[in-house]
C-alpha cells in the first residue's frame, strides 16, 4: 500500500522543482488511484505482480487526473517508486519515457500496452 501523504509530498516536491500549480483537484480520485494496484477480489490480488501493480498505478494517476497539475509527472514517479521498492528499474531514454507517458495520457495505450512497455524496459536492480 502507498500512503496518500507520501504521494502528496512527492507531488509538492515535483511542482516545486519543475513548476506548475499546487493542489489536489479530486481527493477521492487520488485515493482510488493509489488503492487500485492493491485491490483484491475474493482474497486474490487483482494485480499480483509488481509490474501489474505499477501499470495500474501509473494508468490511474494519469487518467484519474487527481491533481490540478503534474499528474503525468506524479504518475511516472510513483510507478518508478513502486517498481524500485521491488528491486526493478526501467532502462529507457528520455524520449522513450516521454512518449510512454504521453500515450497513456492521450488514451493511446491500453492497460496491456502499458504493462508490455514496462516489462520490456524492466531491469533487476
Amino acid at each position: 500500500m502507498i500512503k496518500i501523504e507520501l504521494v502528496i509530498n512527492i507531488h509538492e516536491l515535483l511542482i516545486e522543482k519543475f513548476g506548475g500549480v499546487h493542489g489536489i483537484r479530486d481527493l477521492k480520485s487520488l485515493e482510488s488511484a493509489i488503492s487500485r494496484p492493491f485491490m483484491t477480489f475474493e482474497k486474490e490480488d487483482l494485480f499480483p505482480t509488481p509490474i501489474q501493480q505499477a501499470t495500474a498505478l501509473i494508468e490511474s494517476l494519469i487518467r484519474n487526473h487527481p491533481f490540478i497539475d503534474g499528474n503525468k509527472r506524479i504518475g511516472y514517479v510513483m510507478m518508478r517508486f513502486l517498481l524500485m521498492q521491488n528491486k526493478i528499474d526501467l532502462k529507457a531514454n528520455q524520449s522513450e519515457k516521454y512518449d510512454f507517458v504521453m500515450k497513456i495520457a492521450n488514451g493511446q495505450f491500453t492497460f496491456a500496452q502499458i504493462k508490455d512497455w514496462i516489462t520490456e524496459k524492466a531491469v533487476q536492480i
